[in-house]
C-alpha cells in the first residue's frame, strides 16, 4: 500500500538501512549487557561451567529481541526523511543505543524511534526532516483501524495514553481555533495527520519509557500533547510531538516516583523450575555437576 497508493512510508532501501542500523545495535546491546550479567556472577561466586555464554553463540546472544528493534525501525521508515540511507542507518543506531545506555531503575528513559528521529534531525539540519504523513483520507482511516485494534489486542494495555495524548491534542487545537476566531476546518485539518496517529499509537504507547500508573499515564500525555502544541505554534516545528515527548521522557521516571504502580514487563518473570534466586534478586542456573 505504500509505493502504490500514498506516501505512507519510505522506500525498501530506507527501511532495510534502519533495520541494518537498529539490529547492530540490539545485537551489540544485548552482548553487552550478557557480559556485564557473567561479570557480577563471576563476582559473586555464581559462575558455573553451565553457564549460558559457554553455550557459544547461542549465549552471547540470550534475550536478542528483534522485535523491538524491527518496531523502531518500521517507526524509523515511516516518520522520518532524508537525502541520504546513512541517516536512517544512524537513527536505527542510536534509538536502540539509547534503550541500552540511558536508563533508571531498569526502564530506559527515551523512546527509541522518537530520540533516533530528533537527534538525527537537529545533526542533519535540512538534510534530515520529519515526514507530515499526509497520506489522504483512506490510508489515514486504515493506520487509525490499525494503531486502535494493535493497541486493544495488545498485551502492554496503554490506550489510554494514546487516546490520552489524542483528546488533549484535539482540546489544544480547537480551543486555539475558537480563541482566534479561526473556522474548525483548520483544527481538523490538523487533526488528519498520519504521523499523528503512528505517534499517538506506536510511539508514545511505548511501555517501557513511559509511567506505570494509568494517572500518571494521562498526566504525561497531557504534557506531551501540551508542550506539541506551543511548540509547533510558537517555532512552527514540523514533528513537534517528537520533540516534546523527548524533552518531557525524564517526567516519566519523575511521575514513576510520585504515582508508584507495578511495573510492565514483556515477558513473565517466573523462571524454569531449575533456576534459583540469589540473595540479591537476580536468577541463576543450578550448578552443572561435571564428572571426569
Amino acid at each position: 500500500m505504500s509505493l502504490t497508493t500514498s506516501d505512507f512510508g519510505a522506500q525498501p532501501l530506507a527501511l532495510i538501512a534502519a533495520i541494518s542500523g537498529a539490529m547492530l545495535a540490539q545485537a551489540a546491546g544485548t552482548v553487552w549487557v550478557n557480559a556485564r550479567k557473567e561479570a557480577r556472577r563471576a563476582e559473586s561466586g555464581s559462575y558455573w561451567r553451565g553457564s549460558p555464554l559457554v553455550a557459544g553463540i547461542v549465549g552471547w546472544f540470550a534475550g536478542f529481541q528483534w522485535k523491538s528493534a524491527l518496531i523502531t525501525s518500521l517507526s524509523l521508515s515511516i516518520l522520518l526523511r532524508a537525502n541520504s540511507l546513512w541517516f536512517w542507518l544512524a537513527a536505527g543506531m542510536i534509538g536502540v543505543s539509547a534503550k541500552f545506555l540511558i536508563r533508571y531503575r531498569g526502564k530506559h528513559i527515551f523512546n527509541p524511534a522518537c530520540i533516533g528521529i530528533v537527534v538525527v534531525s537537529l545533526l542533519g539540519g535540512s538534510a534530515a526532516w520529519v515526514s507530515p504523513g499526509q497520506w489522504g483520507q483512506a490510508p489515514l482511516f486504515a493506520a487509525f483501524a490499525i494503531g486502535f485494534a494493535a493497541l486493544v489486542l495488545s498485551s502492554a494495555k496503554r490506550l489510554d495514553i494514546a487516546l490520552g495524548f489524542l483528546a488533549g491534542f484535539a482540546v489544544m487545537l480547537f480551543g486555539r481555533a475558537l480563541y482566534l476566531g479561526d473556522p474548525m476546518a483548520i483544527p481538523i485539518h490538523q487533526l488528519q495527520s498520519g504521523a499523528l496517529l503512528v505517534f499517538a499509537f506506536f510511539m508514545i504507547t511505548d511501555p517501557r519509557s513511559t509511567p506505570d500508573s494509568r494517572l500518571a499515564r494521562l498526566i504525561f500525555a497531557f504534557a506531551v500533547a501540551a508542550f506539541a502544541a506551543w511548540l509547533s505554534w510558537e517555532y512552527h516545528i514540523r514533528g513537534a510531538m517528537l520533540y516534546a515527548l523527548a524533552s518531557l521522557a525524564l517526567l516519566s521516571p519523575i511521575l514513576d516516583r510520585l504515582l508508584p504502580a507495578s511495573r510492565f514487563e514483556w515477558t513473565s518473570t517466573k523462571g524454569p523450575r531449575n533456576e534459583l534466586k540469589t540473595p540479591r534478586g537476580g536468577v541463576r542456573p543450578r550448578p552443572h555437576i561435571v564428572r571426569a
